[in-house]
C-alpha cells in the first residue's frame, strides 16, 4: 500500500511540473515592470470581428481580448495617406490598448496622439500605415504582437520623442520604422528596436540624420530572414518633398546596431 501511494504521489507531481512548465511567462512582474521576451509570431485567432462606423477613441486602458476590429469592407484604399478620421483606434495621452486584432479592412490602424502603449495588438494585413505616432514629446511603448503585408511603413513616427519597440514580429514589410522624411514639422525622433523577428522585409529603421534622429538597434536580440537593411539614413525636410537616400545599412551616428 505504501508502495502504491508513493508511486501516486510521484506521477501527481510530475503532472503538476508538466503543468507548471506550459504556463505562459506573465507580461509584467509583481511590480508592474515589463519583461522582455522574444517575439511571438504566432497570430491569435480572433473569437469575432467588430466593424466600427467611426474611429474609436481610447483614454484609458482598452482591453480587446483578441477579437478582430476593422471598418468596415472596402475601408482600405491603399497607400493613399489617410487622418484621424480614418483610423479605427485614435489613443489619447496616456492611454494603454492590448490584446487586440486589427484586420485587413482599415486604412489607418492606430494613431497615438500623444505617448501610448500599444501591448499585444496584431495587424493581420496593414493598408497604409499600422501605427501612427504624434506625440510632440514622451515615449510609446509598442510591446508584443505583430504585422503583415505592409507594402510600406509599419510604424509612422511623426511627432518627436521616443519610440520603443520590443518583442515584435514583423512580416512582408517594406519598412518597419520610419521617421517622417517631409511632414511641416520636423522633430529629433529616436527609437529603440530590440527582441525583434523580421522576415522577409526591405527596411528596420529609417531615420532623418539632418534633424539628429538616431535608432538604437539591438541586433543581438532579434532575429532576421531575408532583410535588406538594418538601418538607413535619410535627409530629410519639410516641403514634403521625397527624402534624399543617405546611407544604407551602414552603422553610424544615427544609426547604432
Amino acid at each position: 500500500m505504501v508502495s502504491i501511494a508513493l508511486t501516486a504521489i510521484a506521477a501527481l507531481a510530475g503532472f503538476l511540473a508538466q503543468g507548471a512548465v506550459a504556463v505562459p511567462s506573465p507580461v509584467a512582474d509583481a511590480e508592474g515592470n515589463y519583461i522582455k521576451r522574444a517575439a511571438s509570431c504566432t497570430f491569435p485567432s480572433p473569437p469575432k470581428t467588430s466593424s466600427l462606423s467611426a474611429a474609436k477613441t481610447i483614454t484609458g486602458t482598452f482591453d480587446g481580448g483578441n477579437v478582430r476590429y476593422d471598418r468596415g469592407k472596402g475601408a482600405c484604399t491603399g497607400q493613399k495617406e489617410g487622418g484621424d478620421k480614418d483610423a479605427v483606434f485614435i489613443l489619447e495621452s496616456g492611454a494603454t490598448i492590448q490584446n487586440v486584432v486589427i484586420g485587413a479592412d482599415q486604412a489607418e490602424g492606430i494613431h497615438c496622439l500623444g505617448p501610448c502603449t500599444i501591448r499585444n495588438v496584431w495587424f493581420e494585413d496593414v493598408c497604409e500605415d499600422a501605427i501612427t505616432i504624434k506625440q510632440s514629446s514622451g515615449t510609446s511603448n509598442i510591446i508584443g504582437g505583430g504585422a503583415k503585408s505592409a507594402d510600406d511603413k509599419v510604424v509612422q513616427h511623426n511627432g518627436g520623442g521616443h519610440v520603443k519597440i520590443d518583442s515584435y514580429c514583423v512580416q512582408d514589410f517594406g519598412k518597419l520604422y520610419r521617421s517622417c522624411g517631409n511632414c511641416k514639422t520636423q522633430y529629433k525622433r529616436t527609437v529603440s528596436i530590440s527582441n525583434i523577428t523580421a522576415k522577409n522585409g526591405k527596411l528596420l529603421a529609417g531615420v532623418n540624420s539632418n534633424y539628429g534622429d538616431v535608432a538604437t538597434i539591438n541586433t543581438g536580440s532579434n532575429s532576421y530572414s531575408s532583410l535588406k537593411s538594418v538601418c538607413d539614413t535619410f535627409e530629410g525636410n519639410n516641403s514634403g518633398k521625397e527624402p534624399k537616400t543617405l546611407t544604407k545599412n551602414t552603422k553610424n551616428t544615427n544609426c547604432a546596431f
